[in-house]
């Protein structure tokens, strides 16, 4: 078994580990053509031409290249990592690529780009929802905090019923106590933060 040989079974795990997604590639420096392919969907074989440019110097091959993207013959995109593979000397004899097929990853962003993206509410049935103008500025003011609502402190719960109050959430008939919901605080905090937010204005 030559020094190559020996990765091919590290190869054969990394596609049992990523079928039907992945594709993995042994390729021969010295001969500069394929020495093994596992789940082949690139229409190459083992003996073609690995096609890698030529160096006057191998041994200035890095490790591990930097993850990379490649087209498919049938046009789907693939994500790629390539190492070098060395024989026990640390000469460089190979190059191991794994090529996975993120076309499906893809497709799947851009349904939940599509779904998650923001699309203008009908005026109609929106216009007086207080309870949604509520959850768009909790939402927005979480955002830039930079948090989420469990996190909130006290602190940060009295300033967001202040900020809410200022722009008039609270004009509503139970807007204190479906705050008091969000917030996880009780209808009579939430007054006294009002009442606060009153005596400082």
């Amino acid at each position: 078994m030559t020094d190559l040989e020996l990765y091919f079974p590290v190869a054969q795990a990394i596609h049992i580990l990523l079928h039907p997604h992945g594709e993995v590639v042994v390729h021969n420096l010295k001969t500069g053509k394929i020495a093994a392919i596992y789940n082949n969907f690139s229409k190459r074989k083992v003996g073609d031409e690995s096609l890698i440019e030529e160096l006057a110097d191998y041994t200035k091959l890095p490790d591990v290249f930097p993850p990379y993207t490649k087209t498919n013959w049938d046009g789907r995109q693939l994500k790629s990592a390539t190492a070098t593979l060395r024989d026990k000397k640390g000469t460089p004899i190979g190059l191991l690529c794994i090529n996975l097929d993120v076309s499906r990853w893809e497709d799947f962003r851009l349904l939940l780009t599509q779904w998650l993206s923001n699309q203008n509410q009908p005026e109609v049935l929106f216009k007086d929802d207080w309870r949604e103008k509520i959850n768009l500025y909790v939402s927005d003011y979480l955002k830039k905090e930079g948090t989420v609502l469990k996190a909130l402190s006290k602190e940060k719960k009295q300033e967001l019923i202040k900020a809410l109050h200022r722009e008039g959430a609270f004009r509503a008939k139970n807007a204190a106590t479906y705050v008091a919901d969000v917030l996880d605080l009780s209808r009579a905090t939430i007054y006294n933060y009002l009442r606060t937010a009153d005596e400082i204005a």
